[in-house]
């Protein structure tokens, strides 16, 4: 253990002292296996273990568990994530299995990396600029951000799966293998400003199919092309929580449900197999420093929750993380709406995937005015407000129309 983490230091340490060849000085994370032609064999990786927490043996009995859609933990044991898209029958193609297993195993990794004591250093800022064009110091990447993003793409061009990768920390999508089935949009650590402050942090992805009509075209279009597709398309969303656990959400068009990482078998182990919105909860999540800024119909309706006089006549409760996956899942588990009414999230690689999950789980997306998954992108880097909450309490936010900030005095855009 003292060697693994004195190992890890010397990495960073030499990383930092050459940040401009960091992407290629950081060591890559393989999969411990590189093909993995069919269910079977990726499920051999999955063998029954025995684990001792605080004194208890515990037995995960990954491969033997239930992981029908009607049970739940516990009845006939634990059952791992790749257990469940595995055998679950859920019409996810074995090729998308695989990609899978390459994903998880890329947060995993970055779950460690979040968590080890050596990243202080790489949550500082590169000064690098930023790869999404924002125009801001504020969003510019740090070290840390663009490790977790060599990571996935690592992950990724292992998977043999995906024909391209669009992520928030490169200016162009970035084409993998012309077979690919899949395409991947990810935002791989989301909140990573506050990560001095051990503030709960996420990694965003959302999986296309390759668009097939297109493969005649130059690299560079289609690459482009394949990562603007509508939310409507999406085959696959999902976020990882790296906070007090570190937790796996994900649909595939059939509900949401969730994974938690039990580190001491290094699973994702099913912990909410259906996960439902509350049609309307009693929090709302938003920056409320910015209020005089508002739109008079989102400061209408802000005043209208909070004082117990909007159609739930409760009062609201503010709750603001400033972390967009962290601020998204407490709203998943409880209700209510988190939003940011500026121009200021990414419609491919975070409303589009997040709103699909949130749908899943029977609340809504949204822009303000239009279901989020129904728009076109037409820039990979598009900006627009989002809102994602609750059905009910989205509906009463639509109603009091004007909610969308468009203008920013006083702050960086």
């Amino acid at each position: 253990m003292i060697t693994t983490f004195l190992s890890t230091a010397q990495s960073f340490s030499y990383m930092l002292s050459t940040s401009t060849s960091l992407f290629h000085q950081f060591p890559t994370f393989p999969p411990k296996s590189q093909t993995l032609p069919s269910r079977t064999r990726l499920l051999q990786f999955y063998t029954p273990r025995m684990a001792s927490i605080s004194g208890f043996r515990v037995w995960s009995q990954i491969g033997q568990g239930d992981c029908s859609s009607s049970s739940s933990p516990g009845d006939n044991g634990f059952c791992s994530f790749m257990e469940y898209v595995g055998k679950r029958g859920l019409n996810v193609e074995d090729d998308l299995v695989i990609l899978l297993y390459h994903i998880q195993y890329a947060c995993k990794q970055i779950a460690s990396l979040v968590a080890s004591p050596f990243n202080y250093s790489l949550g500082k800022r590169s000064g690098l600029g930023s790869a999404a064009g924002s125009g801001s110091d504020r969003d510019s990447p740090k070290p840390l951000d663009i490790v977790s993003n060599e990571i996935i793409l690592s992950s990724l061009q292992n998977s043999g799966k995906v024909a391209v990768m669009a992520s928030e920390e490169n200016d162009d999508p970035i084409w993998i293998s012309d077979d690919g089935p899949y395409v991947v949009v990810t935002d791989p650590l989301d909140g990573s400003r506050n990560i001095d402050a051990s503030i709960p942090t996420g990694t965003i992805f959302g999986i296309y199919k390759r668009l097939e009509e297109l493969d005649n075209l130059p690299i560079e279009e289609k690459a482009m092309l394949n990562s603007l597709q509508s939310g409507t398309k999406l085959v696959a969303a999902g976020y990882v929580l790296y906070s007090s656990a570190t937790i796996l959400c994900t649909t595939f068009g059939s509900g949401t449900l969730a994974f938690t990482l039990d580190h001491s078998t290094g699973d994702f182990v099913l912990t909410k197999p259906s996960i439902k919105i509350p049609p309307r909860g009693q929090i709302y999540s938003v920056n409320d420093a910015r209020y005089f800024d508002w739109p008079e119909g989102l400061r209408r309706y802000i005043d209208t929750v909070r004082q117990g006089k909007g159609k739930y006549p409760k009062k609201y409760s503010a709750r603001y993380i400033c972390s967009l996956v962290a601020d998204l899942h407490r709203t998943l588990m409880y209700g209510g709406v988190a939003m940011n009414p500026r121009d200021h999230l990414r419609l491919v690689y975070e409303a589009n995937p997040l709103s699909f999950i949130v749908e899943q789980a029977g609340g809504r997306g949204s822009d303000g005015k239009n279901r989020i998954l129904s728009l076109q992108p037409v820039k990979l880097h598009q900006r627009l407000p989002l809102f994602l909450g609750s059905l009910e309490d989205m509906e009463e936010l639509e109603s009091y129309g004007n909610v969308q900030q468009k203008v920013n005095p006083g702050y960086e855009v």
